[in-house]
């Protein structure tokens, strides 16, 4: 992956483009002599995105397990996996703002850390409180926090130090990683479920979370640090907290990649020229569908394939969904990057990815509303979760097209629409299946969803530049050359 030099602290975010051109250009010895460290690096995130979705994934695969145990009805399924939302919503903006400042791979990091330890404490939550539906809609709404900062940090990691050219394949190479660790939660949780019980899956998915920070971790100081917040997590969650809002100085640092962060410093009034630009609004509006369909596939497709074919085997439709949603992810990154270092319009390639996410998958999506046999659906499902995948090579990537210079916070509102959205569909969705007694309701109303957004994105996308003053930077052009 071809990393760029940052600008210093003093540096305009307006010259962030000239800069990367300029390195990419003279650079290129430096730029060679780190690719390995930064292939090595994207592994990293990739094993650690893989790891936030074996937390993430936990609840929905143990929920009918715990609905019979805990005599949950679908409503209260609905509230205790849509509450993960509410929480994700809260951090999305101050997840990248944050990590615009002080770097995304402290973020990162940091809040592994705490989402690990809350996800192996879940089970104690659940035994320990007379009213378990209160104590898991409380941890749930705890991870969504915990867990909103992730992929707003990846975001400003990515904008900042990775070529145009090459974002694609990193973000949907980062991004399958959520593929992955649904497929190994959904594999390995399944047989842990039956062998062990579901306290097993997350115990072992929030340990080894926990482990991964760990051994991430490279100074003497910042592991004795790390083991002090895992501990204070386990025993008391607030006390954590404050363990994160005070440790002084830098934590983590991830020396392939740079050291610190870029400072975004957009004022007031950039943000809002910013949010007035037609190619900002439907890079939200199209995130926020794509993200709240895929929310409400994720949480409810166990209980679908529970409660249509009861004896099918949990493994089968936990894992090859998932397995296919791996390398159709990768095929995507790697497909619009060749597009584009071909020549092909940014903005073209990304429309066209997002063609087959939100458009060719909803043909899947209705398919699955008639009646079919369980190999059918299991096949259904796989191809729309694998063309789900091209989204990354879209809508998550375009954000960082239009503005680099404060692309973890940009993310971070999209993500906030998106958590906003998931939230009411994963929640409304229950109500459907409960009040019309049909799954085929919950599957009309994703491809509508799926609709919307698409239409808006192929008519106000854009991948120039929005966060700088057009004028600025033809003046800076100029006098770069001259």
């Amino acid at each position: 992956m071809a990393i760029l030099q940052k600008h210093g602290k003093n540096s305009s975010p307006d010259l962030v483009c000239l800069k990367e051109k300029t390195t990419d250009k003279t650079g290129v010895a430096g730029g060679h002599q780190k690719k390995p460290l930064a292939r090595v690096w994207t592994v990293v995130l990739l094993l650690g995105t893989c790891l936030l979705y074996c937390a993430r994934v936990a609840m929905p695969i143990c929920a009918v397990s715990m609905a019979e145990k805990f005599n949950w009805t679908k409503r209260d399924q609905g509230m205790v996996l849509g509450s993960f939302f509410w929480g994700y919503c809260f951090t999305q903006v101050l997840g990248g703002y944050v990590s615009d400042r002080v770097g995304g791979e402290k973020v990162l990091l940091l809040s592994a850390a705490a989402w690990g330890a809350m996800t192996a404490f879940t089970p104690v939550l659940a035994h320990f409180c007379s009213q378990p539906i209160f104590s898991m809609t409380l941890a749930r709404f705890l991870m969504g926090l915990l867990q909103g900062v992730h992929y707003p940090s990846l975001a400003s990691l990515c904008s900042q130090k990775v070529v145009e050219s090459e974002r694609g394949f990193l973000m949907s190479t980062v991004g399958s990683g959520s593929y992955l660790g649904t497929l190994v939660i959904g594999g390995a949780g399944s047989l842990m479920l039956d062998l062990y019980g579901w306290e097993s899956v997350f115990y072992v998915s929030g340990m080894l979370s926990v482990l991964w920070a760990y051994c991430i971790s490279e100074l003497p100081l910042s592991r004795s640090l790390f083991a002090s917040l895992s501990l204070s997590l386990s025993l008391s969650f607030s006390l954590a907290l404050s363990v994160c809002l005070f440790v002084p100085g830098p934590i983590i640092t991830l020396e392939s990649l740079g050291s610190g962060g870029p400072q975004s410093k957009l004022s007031r009034r950039h943000w809002l020229r910013l949010f007035k630009q037609p190619a900002v609004c439907a890079v939200i509006i199209t995130h926020l569908c794509t993200a709240s369909t895929f929310f409400t596939l994720l949480s409810w497709l166990p209980t679908y394939f529970k409660d249509t074919f009861p004896d099918a085997k949990g493994w089968v439709f936990n894992v090859i969904p998932w397995f296919v949603s791996i390398p159709s992810s990768l095929f995507s990154g790697c497909l619009s990057d060749h597009l584009i270092s071909k020549g092909y319009d940014t903005a073209a390639v990304r429309k066209l990815m997002q063609f087959f996410s939100m458009g060719v998958s909803s043909v899947f999506t209705l398919l699955l509303c008639g009646t079919t046999t369980f190999p059918l659906a299991v096949a259904f499902v796989s191809v729309t979760m694998g063309l789900t995948t091209f989204s990354h090579s879209g809508v998550s990537v375009n954000v960082q097209d239009l503005a680099p210079s404060c692309a973890g916070a940009l993310f971070g509102v999209m993500n906030t629409c998106g958590a906003f959205s998931g939230v009411l569909m994963v929640y409304f969705s229950g109500y459907l299946i409960e009040a019309t007694g049909s799954w085929a309701s919950v599957f009309a109303l994703i491809t509508v969803v799926n609709l919307v957004g698409l239409v808006t994105f192929l008519a106000f996308a854009e991948a120039r530049r929005v966060d700088i003053d057009s004028s600025k930077e033809d003046l800076r052009l100029l006098f770069l050359f001259l």
